[in-house]
C-alpha cells in the first residue's frame, strides 16, 4: 500500500511508524484537538475509528519516548500527595467530590 493503509474501508492515515519525530507530533496534535467534536457528534464508526488511529499513535510516540519525564503531580502518589497538602483527599469539606470543573459541580462548564 501506498501512504494509507486501509482497514475495511477506512483509511487510518500513514502507518505512525513511518512518520518522523515532527509529523507525529502534528498527528497527535490534530487527534487530540478533534477528540471532543468526535466524541460528541461522531457517528460510532468514526469515534472507533478515532480510538484506532489516537492508540496507534500514542502507542508510537511511547515507544520513541520510553523515558519520557512524568510531572509527579499526573502520577497518583502525586495526586494524593497534592490531596493530602490540601487537606481535601480528594472532596470538598461537604464530601462532594473535587472534579475538572471545580468542586461541587456537575454537567461541565458552566454547570450547576
Amino acid at each position: 500500500m501506498d501512504e494509507h493503509d486501509e482497514w475495511g474501508t477506512t483509511m487510518t492515515g500513514v502507518d505512525p511508524d513511518r512518520l518522523d519525530d515532527q509529523q507525529l507530533m502534528k498527528e497527535l496534535e490534530t487527534i487530540h484537538r478533534t477528540r471532543h467534536d468526535t466524541l460528541l457528534y461522531g457517528s460510532n464508526d468514526a469515534l472507533r475509528a478515532h480510538n484506532d488511529r489516537m492508540a496507534q499513535l500514542e502507542g508510537e510516540y511511547l515507544r520513541r519516548n520510553p523515558r519520557r519525564s512524568v510531572a509527579p503531580g499526573r502520577t497518583r502518589e502525586g495526586a494524593r500527595d497534592r490531596d493530602a497538602a490540601e487537606g481535601t483527599g480528594g472532596k470538598t469539606s461537604g464530601g462532594t467530590p473535587v472534579g475538572k470543573w471545580g468542586p461541587g459541580r456537575t454537567g461541565g462548564p458552566g454547570g450547576a
